[in-house]
């Protein structure tokens, strides 16, 4: 299976930066084999570093809406029928649905640094009904340093491109945890905002 899906990556890449989206846009197609394999081109000269972090970011929020469609109109039911025709698991479906449940729309933005929850979690926001705009932001503004990352790892790493998924993953938590640490400062900062206007008043 996985030397179909590089098969597949690899014919696209004829294709340059378009098919580096289009890749990304089949969410059967894990983002941690495309863009380390899109560093390594990087590593040999076909593409430009920050053209492809584009197109990764934009391939990586694509993607994420055609799951967000599918809640959005299929709801459960139709997902767990049919999610195995494209790799979803109802544990997993689960597994994302407590997660926004937990934490509320902002698990479009914090839910992509995840393991095991990055890409299912636009289920949920989808089946919530969650204004499509601002769940093109958050996933936008999630995807670009998260990109940014596996495609810097892997052109460093070059021919070992391979190894870069494993290596990034040992990042995420911390990177999570500096996120979380930054959101909450930000409520915090709009409650004391708040109550300092209502205050003068």
């Amino acid at each position: 299976m996985e030397q179909l899906i590089l098969d597949f990556i690899n014919y696209l890449k004829q294709f340059s930066y378009f098919g580096v989206v289009l890749a990304l846009t089949f969410e059967f197609v894990p983002a941690e084999v495309v863009l380390p394999l899109v560093g390594y081109w990087v590593y040999e000269g076909d593409m430009n570093f920050w053209i492809a972090v584009l197109a990764g970011t934009i391939g990586g929020t694509t993607g994420p809406l055609t799951l967000y469609a599918l809640g959005y109109y299929g709801g459960r039911p139709l997902l767990i029928k049919y999610g195995k025709y494209f790799f979803i698991k109802e544990e997993q479906i689960q597994k994302a649905d407590h997660f926004f449940a937990k934490y509320g729309p902002v698990v479009a933005f914090t839910g992509r640094f995840v393991p095991g929850v990055r890409t299912l979690i636009s289920i949920p926001c989808g089946m919530a009904k969650m204004n499509i705009w601002q769940f093109i932001i958050y996933t936008f503004v999630a995807m670009f340093p998260l990109t940014a990352l596996y495609i810097y790892v892997g052109m460093k790493l070059g021919p070992h491109w391979h190894k870069a998924g494993a290596m990034v993953e040992q990042y995420m938590l911390p990177v999570l945890g500096m996120i979380a640490v930054f959101l909450i400062g930000v409520v915090m900062y709009k409650l004391i905002k708040k109550k300092n206007r209502r205050e003068y008043r």
